[in-house]
């Protein structure tokens, strides 16, 4: 790590590509954030850098580095040395524990749910650090973890392990059985055995020890069925990120290459199957405008757009890609009050270019953009792969 961040240049692309240096002064930006500062910073000394919590981790800088620096990754790590030498905030430790939380409010989700929606609950929010005015997810009783959780022939030729992570488990698990099903219609196995968080808020909100504990849980499950010949999809690209790049990386979970060897993006791994095994799909027409929102982590995971190829086979459809704005939320980041400007600001930002488009629908390959941008769009968004659903199983009559 010594050597790379060494090779920084301060040519301050990374700054120009930093939505939060673009939006709140009080952030100096990933140059100085990361590099230039970590050649000051010692192990031995209680850090100050109060303002390093102010990345919200979106990664833009590492892609736009010519020079392959990862300030994102520095200032992680300074992220997280200062959580563990300082008192955590309550909220920091509300959204470290996304998974417990997620758990215990889908066993009483209609209350939960009534609750977060009366005006007097929003106002309490700030005293526990949460921004009253962030879209806040619905719980589900009925999660993916307490559905059917296989699907398929036993005999067919290809095995997929579904990593659905936790905003489809207890937030949206009617889009978590419709890909179950897309991919069993397809001629798939797919199983949803028993799963964790994949350990990304509990890294973002500086408790390393709970992420590590949540990686090296599931690598235990995930190694088991990728020696039985299971592919690893996910569907969400933060979860995806954090099993093929923090779980060998800062992680360091069992066998994490092994496990980001074998891990597909979902729209990834149907185009090698269409491209190289041969499958054939039958895409219906689709008479639709859509705006897609490219996530920051989907840039981040290197691995192109391949939902945006998936749509274009797709008579019919218009789809315009947007990969410029980050949306603002960033996982926990934009539900706290401290940061509540900087992602509103964001919000608008990205919002303002999806209306541009004049879209029937938008989409986003992450839960948490697809809330935001509809919240300061008011245009309804959707996963890609509901798209991808309509055009296999169109309405009648319907666009």
């Amino acid at each position: 790590m010594d050597f790379d961040f060494q090779h920084c240049i301060r040519c301050t692309i990374c700054v120009e590509n930093c939505p939060v240096y673009r939006v709140n002064p009080e952030f100096p930006g990933p140059k100085q954030a990361g590099p230039d500062t970590e050649r000051f910073r010692c192990d031995d000394e209680k850090s100050l850098d109060k303002w390093i919590r102010l990345c919200s981790q979106c990664k833009r800088c590492e892609v736009s580095c010519p020079y392959g620096v990862s300030p994102a990754e520095l200032i992680l790590k300074e992220q997280i040395r200062y959580g563990t030498r300082h008192l955590m905030p309550l909220t920091s430790r509300i959204f470290a524990r996304t998974y417990s939380f997620g758990l215990l409010a889908s066993f009483i989700a209609p209350l939960v749910n009534k609750a977060l929606s009366l005006k007097v609950i929003r106002r309490m929010l700030p005293l526990m650090g949460i921004s009253p005015g962030a879209p806040l997810p619905e719980f589900r009783f009925w999660t993916l973890k307490r559905s059917w959780r296989r699907k398929g022939s036993r005999k067919a030729v290809k095995k997929v392990f579904f990593f659905y992570g936790c905003f489809l488990n207890y937030n949206r698990p009617d889009i978590g059985r419709n890909i179950r099903d897309l991919l069993a219609s397809l001629g798939l196995r797919v199983v949803m055995p028993k799963q964790y968080c994949c350990g990304l808020p509990a890294l973002g909100n500086s408790d390393f020890e709970k992420a590590r504990r949540y990686a090296e849980r599931n690598a235990r499950i995930l190694v088991e069925y990728i020696d039985k010949g299971y592919d690893i999809l996910y569907a969400c690209t933060s979860c995806g990120l954090t099993l093929t790049r923090d779980y060998p990386g800062i992680l360091k979970a069992p066998e994490g290459k092994k496990i980001a060897e074998n891990t597909y993006n979902i729209h990834e791994y149907l185009l090698k199957l269409i491209d190289e095994e041969g499958l054939e799909i039958d895409f219906k027409p689709l008479e639709k405008t859509v705006a897609y929102h490219i996530p920051c982590h989907l840039k981040a995971l290197g691995i192109g757009y391949p939902a945006a190829k998936l749509l274009d086979k797709i008579p019919g459809l218009h789809c315009t890609v947007l990969d410029d704005a980050c949306c603002g939320l960033a996982g926990s980041y934009g539900f706290k009050y401290k940061n509540r400007t900087t992602a509103s600001r964001l919000g608008e930002i990205a919002a303002a270019a999806i209306k541009e488009v004049h879209p029937d629908v938008l989409i986003a390959d992450c839960g948490a953009c697809r809330m935001q941008l509809e919240h300061f769009s008011d245009i309804q968004a959707k996963d890609p792969l509901e798209i991808l659903m309509a055009s296999l199983n169109p309405e009648p009559g319907g666009k």
